[in-house]
């Protein structure tokens, strides 16, 4: 029978989690990963995977703890890797430390661990126990684990409205339907996501920067634009550094495609005619981007519900009426049953600034 974990053992987690976060905007595509270690009720080491190719959290936090991590517990969010990546498996490390008991709130799905890396523990003589916190723990990686599971990301779609659900006014004017701080807040989910992906009808419309530009961004997300024939201008903003660009296309036009490579772009052709979603979703995955920020217009945001693409909606509602003429949030086929309808559940909604943020899923 599995014992129950104690109230510290949950308080440790719960550490872990907060450390963990701390990597929100740095980790990718690495999950992010905190870990507490702790003797008779008190916390002698902790830390956090802050980027790829630097310590696993596992072993930032036994070098805080020194000689005190032998006998103790080890607390993290996620199972400890048992492979060679940039940095060696952290169940080598925790074995090497003596480490008597390692608590973790779930499996790692990553095909190279999978279990392994409990199985390593317990043949060291560890005890080993899941599941402490595993939602938490689940909604902090929600990219990663996606990728791993279904090999394609998290789609987070980002849309601003007003209160009679529409984007723009009927002559394409949107600047700014919501205000300063829901703008601000837009940016710190462009910080943790892995990529930002957009049409070639926003980028004719609005030539968005697509950047973190807040703070003294860490890293910039991966910018990507559908855009099936090649109509990007070479002087986009999009193609702009800070960060990378990458447009998608379904035309064959060495021209087209080394003008934009010139600009700084680099062109993919997905299909000969359409660009289907979910190829580019799986050519993302292979790349290695976990949570995607679709910032498009109705027509993109649309084929994405319509598709059954959208893992997530991030929903700004503006305290304004903009008439009936004004663009609607998205294109989505008439309805003769309300039983078709595409419904969400409510995960989060909050005030800001001026403005209701609602995050949805569906169901």
């Amino acid at each position: 029978m599995a014992r129950e974990f104690s109230a510290f053992d949950k308080i440790a987690m719960a550490r872990a989690l907060e450390l963990a976060q701390r990597g929100a905007a740095t980790t990718q595509p690495n999950p992010r990963v905190g870990c507490v270690i702790a003797r008779d009720g008190q916390v002698v080491g902790e830390g956090w995977h802050e980027r790829p190719g630097e310590a696993h959290a596992e072993v930032a936090a036994l070098a805080a703890a020194g000689a005190a991590a032998a006998g103790a517990t080890a607390y993290v969010n996620l199972e400890p890797c048992s492979h060679f990546g940039r940095t060696p498996p952290c169940a080598d490390a925790l074995i090497q430390a003596r480490i008597k008991r390692v608590v973790f709130a779930g499996l790692d799905p990553n095909p190279l661990v999978g279990g392994e890396g409990a199985e390593r523990l317990r043949a060291a003589g560890i005890e080993v126990e899941c599941g402490l916190l595993a939602a938490e723990a689940e909604e902090l990686n929600l990219g990663f684990l996606t990728r791993m599971r279904r090999g394609r990301p998290w789609v987070r779609v980002k849309l601003g409205m007003s209160l009679d659900g529409r984007t723009a006014l009927a002559n394409g004017v949107s600047q700014w339907i919501t205000g300063e701080a829901a703008r601000s807040d837009v940016q710190q989910w462009r910080a943790r996501s892995s990529a930002i992906l957009t049409g070639i009808g926003t980028i004719l419309a609005d030539d968005p920067r697509l950047d973190v530009r807040e703070g003294a961004a860490q890293r910039q997300p991966l910018r990507v634009v559908l855009d099936s024939r090649l109509r990007t201008p070479p002087e986009a903003r999009v193609l702009k550094k800070p960060g990378d660009a990458l447009v998608f296309t379904a035309l064959d036009d060495p021209q087209k495609s080394g003008v934009l490579e010139r600009h700084g772009a680099r062109v993919e052709r997905l299909a000969q005619e359409r660009i289907d979603l979910g190829a580019v979703l799986a050519r993302l995955a292979a790349l290695q981007m976990n949570d995607v920020l679709v910032e498009a217009g109705p027509t993109l945001a649309g084929a994405f519900v319509r598709s059954s693409l959208v893992d997530e909606l991030l929903l700004y509602i503006a305290p304004v009426l903009l008439g009936r003429t004004a663009r609607a949030l998205m294109e989505l086929p008439e309805l003769a049953d309300l039983k078709n309808a595409s419904r969400f559940t409510m995960m989060d909604a909050r005030a800001i600034g001026d403005d209701l943020r609602l995050l949805l899923r569906p169901r």
